[in-house]
C-alpha cells in the first residue's frame, strides 16, 4: 500500500466526501485515530457507512438512525473483509474525532488522520482488517514523518467519556505486532 502525490492511497476504493476541509496551517498529520462504526449499529455491509460519509445517505433512513443532519466523514474505512475505501485525502481535514483533545492539543480532526473500521464495541474485530491496518498503518508512517508508532489512538482516548469505540475488544497488542 502507498499514498500517491495527491495523498490518496494507491489502489484503494474511491468515495469523495464533501465533509472535509482544508487543515488549518499546521504541520503534516501527527496522530492516527482508530474508529468503530456499522450502520445499523450492528448491522455490516449495508452500503449506510459509504452514504453517510458521502452525504447521500436518504432522510428517512437518517431520522431513523438518529442522524438526521449529520456531517460526518473520515480518511478512510476498513470493512470487514479487510477492503478499503477513502473518503478524504489525507492533506484535507474529515471530520471524524469532534470535540476532542490528544496530550493537551484541542481539536484532533485539525491534524489526525481518522481511520474507520467496520464494526462494534461488542464484536471482535477480522482478522483482515488488522492485515489491512498495519499496510495502512505501514504506508501512512512512511508518507508522513510527524507520525509515529506512539501516535495511534483510540476514538474513546480523544474524546473520553463521549466515546468508547474502537471498543474493549480491538486488540491493541495484535496491531502493533503486525507493524513491527
Amino acid at each position: 500500500m502507498r499514498i500517491d502525490p495527491q495523498h490518496w492511497l494507491v489502489g484503494a476504493r474511491r468515495v469523495p466526501s464533501p465533509h472535509a476541509d482544508d487543515r488549518p496551517a499546521v504541520d503534516e498529520p501527527s496522530l492516527i485515530v482508530l474508529h468503530g462504526i456499522s450502520l445499523p449499529p450492528g448491522e455490516f455491509g449495508t452500503g449506510r457507512i459509504d452514504q453517510l460519509f458521502a452525504g447521500t445517505l436518504p432522510v428517512a433512513v437518517a431520522k431513523q438512525l438518529g442522524l438526521e443532519g449529520v456531517r460526518v466523514s473520515s480518511h478512510v474505512l476498513l470493512d470487514r473483509a479487510g477492503g478499503c475505501t477513502q473518503y478524504v485525502a489525507f492533506d484535507r481535514r474529515a471530520w471524524h474525532a469532534g470535540s476532542s483533545s490528544w496530550r493537551g492539543r484541542p481539536n484532533c480532526n485539525d491534524y489526525a488522520i481518522g481511520v474507520e473500521l467496520e464494526g462494534t464495541d461488542a464484536q471482535p474485530y477480522d482478522s483482515a482488517q488488522y492485515d489491512t491496518l498495519a499496510e495502512l498503518v505501514r504506508a501512512l508512517l512512511r508518507g508522513y514523518s510527524a507520525l509515529s508508532p506512539d501516535a495511534i489512538v483510540g476514538h474513546n482516548e480523544v474524546a473520553p467519556g463521549r466515546k468508547t469505540d474502537p471498543g474493549p475488544l480491538f486488540d491493541w497488542r495484535r496491531l502493533l505486532f503486525e507493524l513491527c
